[in-house]
């Protein structure tokens, strides 16, 4: 098999190289997320990707250390991409679309199946785990236009007051869908995912999404003391 160039492959959030090396990076990245599909997380092997990427094990080792190296790299090129957020002029439209992205991506037979085994591995996987987070992090973060589209067009008051955090809103709308998908094994739809997303909406012009003030956190503290209930972090 032939060799890939040494260089190490650079870390999350690193300028990404080009040329031979973004090839390499990308033929290994592929061969994780064939082995994860056909495999899943326990059978994915070293030889495996090395023979399906065309890169030596030695090479891998040298420049991924570990099978879970691999894994953490290819989820965090999967992230490099120009997604943003749908922008269909109001902030039901805009959950809603991204709500039914996320229907759309977990019920197509040919997209579903790669992005199930790569959440299955993160159960079983610290750094898959951790690699995850990352890259829905970067995608929540992508959606804080589509709250200050929102503020801009007076549909969110209560964001000029304190402000309100797009990457909760964003993520009130998917979650009930990963809850189903992945917890319950339920069916989700476009329904599932318009109902979702108009909670979420419900959410926000209550306030819940607003950040609370300092002296709200130490008050709220205080009182949990005070009634010796404790609150979540």
């Amino acid at each position: 098999m032939p060799e890939a160039p040494e260089s190490p492959a650079p870390g999350p959030g690193t300028r990404r190289p080009g040329g031979r090396t973004a090839r390499t990076r990308a033929a290994v990245r592929d061969a994780v997320l064939a082995g994860l599909v056909e495999h899943g997380y326990p059978g994915l092997t070293v030889e495996y990707v090395a023979e399906h990427s065309g890169v030596h094990k030695t090479t891998l080792y040298r420049r991924w250390g570990s099978l879970e190296g691999l894994l953490a790299d290819a989820l965090d090129l999967a992230g490099e991409d120009n997604w943003t957020p749908p922008d269909t002029g109001s902030l039901e439209g805009d959950l809603r679309a991204l709500a039914r992205e996320v229907v759309a991506s977990f019920t197509d037979p040919v997209t579903s199946v790669s992005g199930s085994a790569i959440i299955a591995a993160a159960f079983q996987s610290r750094q898959a785990a951790d690699a995850l987070s990352a890259y829905y992090e970067e995608r929540f973060k992508r959606c804080e236009p589509l709250v200050q589209r929102a503020v801009e067009r007076g549909e969110l008051p209560a964001a000029r007051e304190g402000g309100i955090d797009a990457g909760a809103l964003s993520r009130a709308a998917c979650a009930p869908l990963f809850f189903r998908l992945f917890i319950t094994r339920e069916p989700v739809d476009e329904r599932t995912a318009d109902q979702a997303a108009a909670a979420a909406v419900a959410a926000a012009h209550a306030g819940v999404f607003t950040p609370a003030r300092d002296e709200e956190r130490v008050a709220s503290a205080s009182g949990a003391k005070e009634t010796g209930t404790h609150t979540q972090p």
